[in-house]
């Protein structure tokens, strides 16, 4: 496995004024450091739907005539360890705009609720819709208070993502920062019985166990060779794979999970149930990351 990231594009992050992105904005500086890349701030003025009903997306405005771009500007300035910047305004709808801007990053960077969300929301429509059809890694930014530095990847071992793989070791090597992966397995496990319903198989839960911690370092054993560096926790639980990321991501810095291939049957793009669980309950920020292409 190898991480496959264009060096030569941009960070982009998602402004709107709100805290939220206040919080992604600054979580993509750090990012476009550590990667040596420049950062394009982008913020989409939102027209209301009805009165343009064509249109989902316009071409770039002047940013200068921007007043979220221009507080931006502001905040920013002065400041001696940034890498490069670039600003730019759109006019369109943020759910439309945005993930076409994924297609020229190497990773989109938003705040979980925008400045027009209801306070309730733990993720707002517009973190949805990009993370589910940016063609690029996108992660969704949420506050937290003095933060660990523990990255969190999930793992299914009967059918390993290593584009997850891969952008969950790059970001830890990146960070200076521990892994955790957490591979979920099934208990009890049940079985069909002759009366017509489930019943529980007989199976050692440990046998179970160490065959699922077997399993996940053997996948994840050349990604070991290739970043040494990175201190790796491999952690095998009984549950829902869903339960168990949101449970870990209480003491991470990031979240790491995957979206759904397309396939014949589901053509259009899918985050899947444990990724949308995951955006929507994890207490830390989480990144989606899109399949590898097919060869």
């Amino acid at each position: 496995m190898s991480t496959r990231e264009p060096q030569n594009l941009p960070v982009v992050v998602a402004v709107d004024g709100s805290d939220d992105s206040r919080r992604a904005l600054d979580w993509a500086l750090a990012e476009a450091v550590r990667r040596g890349a420049g950062l394009r701030v982008v913020h989409v003025r939102q027209y209301a739907p009805f009165l343009q009903p064509t249109v989902l997306v316009a071409g770039p405005e002047d940013s200068a005539a921007d007043p979220v771009i221009e507080e931006v500007r502001k905040e920013l300035e002065g400041r001696d360890d940034l890498p490069p910047l670039e600003f730019i305004s759109h006019e369109g709808v943020p759910a439309a705009v945005l993930p076409e801007r994924g297609d020229e990053a190497q990773l989109l960077v938003l705040g979980s609720r925008g400045r027009g969300g209801f306070t309730s929301l733990l993720l707002g429509s517009n973190g949805v819709a990009v993370a589910r059809d940016a063609g690029c890694p996108v992660v969704v930014v949420r506050g937290q208070e003095a933060a660990p530095d523990r990255v969190v990847v999930g793992l299914r071992v009967d059918d390993p993502d290593e584009a997850t793989l891969d952008f969950a070791f790059a970001h830890a090597a990146r960070a200076g920062a521990p892994l955790r992966v957490v591979a979920a397995y099934p208990w009890p496990v049940l079985a069909w019985s002759a009366y017509g319903d489930f019943t529980p198989a007989v199976q050692d839960q440990e046998a179970v166990e160490r065959e699922t911690l077997d399993l996940a370092r053997r996948t994840i054993a050349s990604l070991l060779d290739s970043h040494p560096e990175v201190e790796v926790e491999v952690l095998a639980a009984p549950g829902d794979a869903a339960g168990l990321l949101v449970e870990n991501s209480q003491d991470a810095a990031l979240v790491v999970v995957g979206r759904h291939r397309r396939r014949l049957t589901r053509p259009a793009p899918m985050l899947g149930s444990v990724t949308h669980a995951v955006l929507l309950h994890a207490q830390s920020p989480v990144a989606v990351v899109p399949p590898a292409p097919a060869e």
